[in-house]
């Protein structure tokens, strides 16, 4: 019996120098929540924001999601110059669809990218080619993906709300549309891998290593694009937004990341395979990490999200033990962390749309999927991608 209970505590010890230090990492970001900006409001457009916006939209095989895009493009005003889509000969129809478009619409414009240069992936290369041939009278660069569903009156908003606070780039975090029980399970525990590492949506992060961004929707001023030469410092990077924002960031300029789940919805995925599968690969954001980081990172999940409910959960199989401060304070933390989950879970519940969701009630019980979903990173973090989106790459 006094081996058994040396060795408890000896490995709760261990655990506790693991997960402390990553919960006090962990409180201090989340702390910072109260100073956030509010979300995203749709705005009318006013006379200064004429004509001051080029969309660049890169368009791979989009014909079965981009049409929701295009009509909310169209519902935006005046603020918007042209609306780009650079396809990369698709063969399903899309250019069709913005053929389309562009007969009630002339701000649309389809070109076709150049054949995919060594060292690029196909999403920067397509942005960076839209961004050459936009106009240089548009003051600001909107990069959108198909996937996207703008209300209107988010263009409007998101220009004033740079203008109000002095960004150079700014980007939203959008209402994720829910479909299928196995991602209503698992794509918020994904998203919560996020959440753990990176300032909240709103906070105006210091660090340009801990800058976050997503290019679904991207706006960046036209003349901060000109001197990073466009896309290019973000060429092979299969998490591009992030890599091209931590650069800028790290230039001096102010890049933010706010809330948008009233003016944006997205659907991303279809199903829990694709979500793993495609998600997965870029949520890692080792291409816009130093390997320290990516390490710290890894150390930060494993000890706050994914070890909780294993470590709970043991304690159901421990044969009665004498109370021992170490296995007390291990199974207190733990539950702090584990109700600090769900705590989360409520805040992030407003990101998410799941009123056509069958099984939508998974949502509650996705922090079960905590384990899984630290494990994808873990898979990901050190394996270059092989494909994305309908391409295959080299090493």
């Amino acid at each position: 019996m006094l081996s058994i209970l040396l060795i408890e505590s000896a490995i709760s010890l261990l655990l506790l120098l693991l997960q402390v230090p990553a919960t006090a990492i962990l409180l201090s970001r989340l702390l910072k929540g109260p100073r956030r900006h509010p979300p995203i409001e749709p705005q009318q457009p006013t006379p200064e924001l004429l004509g001051s916006v080029s969309v660049v939209i890169p368009t791979l095989n989009e014909a079965l999601r981009i049409s929701p895009l295009l009509a909310g493009l169209s519902r935006q005003s005046y603020e918007v110059r042209e609306i780009i889509v650079v396809d990369s000969k698709s063969q399903d129809g899309t250019p069709d669809l913005v053929k389309a478009a562009q007969q009630q619409d002339p701000r649309f414009r389809l070109i076709n990218d150049d054949p995919l240069p060594s060292g690029w992936v196909g999403r920067p290369w397509a942005l960076h080619n839209g961004f050459l041939y936009s106009s240089e009278s548009s003051q600001w660069v909107l990069g959108m993906d198909a996937d996207t569903q703008p209300d209107p009156g988010l263009i409007a908003g998101l220009l004033k709300i740079a203008h109000a606070q002095d960004y150079d780039l700014i980007s939203l975090s959008p209402k994720f549309i829910l479909k299928h029980p196995g991602e209503c399970w698992l794509q918020p525990a994904l998203l919560m891998t996020l959440l753990y590492r990176t300032d909240p949506a709103g906070i105006d992060t210091e660090e340009p290593e801990r800058v976050m961004a997503n290019g679904q929707c991207f706006l960046c001023r036209r003349s901060v694009l000109a001197a990073v030469d466009g896309y290019s410092s973000a060429g092979g990077s299969f998490c591009d937004d992030v890599t091209l924002a931590r650069n800028i960031a790290a230039q001096g300029f102010k890049v933010g990341f706010l809330d948008g789940a009233k003016v944006l919805k997205v659907r991303m995925y279809e199903g829990a395979l694709e979500t793993w599968k495609e998600w997965g690969r870029s949520l890692d954001l080792k291409d816009g990490s130093s390997r320290a980081q990516i390490w710290g990172d890894l150390w930060l999940l494993l000890a706050v999200q994914g070890l909780p409910l294993p470590i709970l959960l043991s304690f159901l199989f421990l044969p009665p033990l004498p109370p021992l401060l170490p296995l007390g304070l291990l199974r207190g933390l733990n539950l702090f962390l584990l109700v600090i989950r769900f705590a989360l879970l409520l805040a992030i519940a407003p990101s998410y749309d799941r009123k056509t969701a069958k099984g939508g009630w998974l949502f509650w019980l996705s922090p079960l999927a905590d384990p899984l979903a630290v494990l994808r990173i873990f898979l990901s973090a050190f394996r270059k991608p092989r494909e994305w989106r309908g391409r295959t790459y080299g090493n």
